[in-house]
């Protein structure tokens, strides 16, 4: 049996021995330096949220890149696919929750109502970079969770309640009143698509027809919304998981082919030449731990 599509990480993946398996909190710089490959395309199973006091970057979330700044907070749901690339100064805060954490004390109707949260909308509020209403929640958090009160998850709980509650306050209202944009909404659905099947599946037409468009009217939403086409953000897709398992695999050319399903090695070295500008032995060679 293959291995899924893409990495779904789970909570008890972070999740410090000894520590609840409900929530996860640390600083930006400490998370990236402990879990270096969490700025490869992976998704989770929990929600997520990352809040950015220092640094520039972009952050990718369902194919769609946003920029990352001072004052940017982040919003995933369960099952969305990021990755992102920081600089080396990059400072904030990255908070995982599950769904039943939030649900101890608070309603599954307001959890589905934040926009932040549902498809089509901006994942992204940009924030103030000298803000104060919602970092000093994060650092309260960060700091209850490391004590040992005995109602230290009822803290975190009303702290991360307070932070959504204030996140949504301050999402821009013209963006709550637009129905999901049709093309955002496409691409996201692709690239959902795109996550489960790239291993079997590499033509656009296979794509366009799960989604009942025509293979040209997905290039031109692509085009439109990335300024690539659908063609370009299967190679992409294929080319990453490649480089993944070169470099944190010690399988052969011909494993790492096979995996990300060819059939002939030497078609796929050709293959990856062409998109990625070097041989997999190439890569492999200059990106060795």
């Amino acid at each position: 049996m293959k291995a899924p599509a893409l990495p779904v990480l789970a909570l008890d993946a972070f999740a410090r021995p000894g520590n609840n398996q409900w929530y996860y909190i640390q600083p930006l710089e400490a998370h990236v330096q402990q879990f270096p490959r969490v700025s490869e395309p992976h998704a989770h199973d929990f929600y997520l949220l990352l809040y950015v006091t220092q640094g520039q970057g972009t952050h990718t979330i369902d194919l769609i890149t946003y920029d990352l700044r001072p004052g940017s907070l982040f919003f995933l749901a369960p099952g969305q696919a990021h990755a992102w690339a920081l600089s080396a100064d990059a400072q904030g805060f990255i908070l995982f929750f599950t769904a039943e954490f939030y649900l101890q004390a608070y309603p599954a109707r307001r959890l589905a109502e934040y926009p932040f949260f549902t498809p089509g909308h901006q994942p992204v509020v940009y924030l103030p970079a000298a803000e104060t209403d919602i970092l000093p929640l994060f650092q309260r958090i960060y700091q209850d969770d490391q004590t040992a009160a005995a109602n230290r998850d009822a803290v975190v709980g009303a702290y991360l309640y307070l932070t959504l509650e204030l996140a949504a306050r301050a999402y821009p209202e013209e963006e709550m009143a637009l129905p999901p944009a049709y093309g955002q909404q496409q691409v996201r659905e692709f690239s959902q698509l795109l996550n489960t099947h790239f291993r079997q599946e590499k033509s656009v037409r296979y794509y366009a027809e799960r989604l009942a468009l025509t293979a040209n009217h997905l290039n031109a939403i692509c085009r439109r919304i990335l300024n690539k086409t659908a063609s370009d953000l299967i190679h992409e897709r294929v080319v990453a998981e490649a480089k993944r398992q070169l470099t944190h695999s010690a399988q052969s050319v011909a494993q790492v082919a096979d995996a990300v399903g060819f059939e002939d090695a030497s078609y796929f070295t050709r293959y990856f030449k062409k998109y990625a500008g070097q041989t997999p032995e190439t890569f492999r060679q200059q990106h060795k731990h």
